[in-house]
């Protein structure tokens, strides 16, 4: 008896498939904790996983508001964004590593579909991220927040890294590990896949295509089955 193979919960003729950066292609996440928590201390104050919620996919500015609220520093926004950015740099600039499964799936996608980035990060910090892993040759197409009029959760990045790469957004995928991510592309029409980095991230994602981490071979079947819509 032959066996009939389960379709994937994503669709695998796409117009394109877009990714976010930090946090799933590379390990920025850990930069931008050890950033956080430098930080935290600096003002006294712990640094956790409720703390760790409050600020993951933030935009600078959203950071800065928070961060100025949380430490009761109001008018020093711009400050402390500008502190947080600072660390995050240096760390980044120690060397960052690609998540297990990362490149392999990236390679696998821009093989047979039009691929992008659409990052929350600041273009220097995106360029610096995607130059150290060696990721800008695969992708080269980028969409900042520095882009766009309105950060994620707003449709804004996603709309516009279907257009640069010629794509219609309900035809195309995005990969995502944050909430503030994952809705982001949701609003723009984009199919989701969604790889929480926080351990307990999961939460109500809206039906996208949940996975543990990049290197689970159902994604890596379904990039090897992408044609164009």
């Amino acid at each position: 008896m032959s066996v009939v193979p389960t379709p994937h919960p994503v669709a695998t003729k796409v117009d394109a498939v877009v990714f976010d950066c930090d946090g799933l292609l590379v390990d920025t996440e850990s930069c931008w904790t050890r950033a956080e928590k430098a930080l935290f201390e600096q003002h006294g104050l712990a640094f956790g996983l409720a703390e760790k919620k409050m600020l993951i996919g933030r935009t600078p500015t959203a950071l800065g508001v928070i961060l100025a609220r949380h430490f009761e520093r109001p008018g020093d926004e711009a400050a402390l964004t500008a502190a947080l950015l600072g660390r995050v740099q240096q760390e980044v600039e120690q060397g960052v590593a690609t998540l297990p499964g990362a490149v392999e799936l990236v390679r696998a996608c821009a093989a047979r579909v039009p691929v992008a980035v659409a990052s929350n990060s600041p273009r220097p910090l995106l360029r610096l991220t995607l130059e150290s892993t060696g990721l800008a040759e695969l992708l080269p197409v980028t969409v900042s927040v520095d882009d766009v009029a309105e950060p994620k959760p707003a449709p804004d990045i996603y709309l516009a890294a279907c257009a640069a790469v010629g794509a219609v957004p309900d035809r195309s995928v995005a990969f995502e590990d944050s909430h503030t991510g994952l809705a982001s592309a949701q609003a723009a029409g984009l199919a989701p896949v969604f790889v929480p980095s926080l351990p307990d991230g999961v939460g109500d994602t809206g039906g996208a295509w949940h996975l543990d981490s990049l290197t689970e071979p159902a994604v890596h079947e379904w990039a090897a089955a992408l044609v164009t819509a």
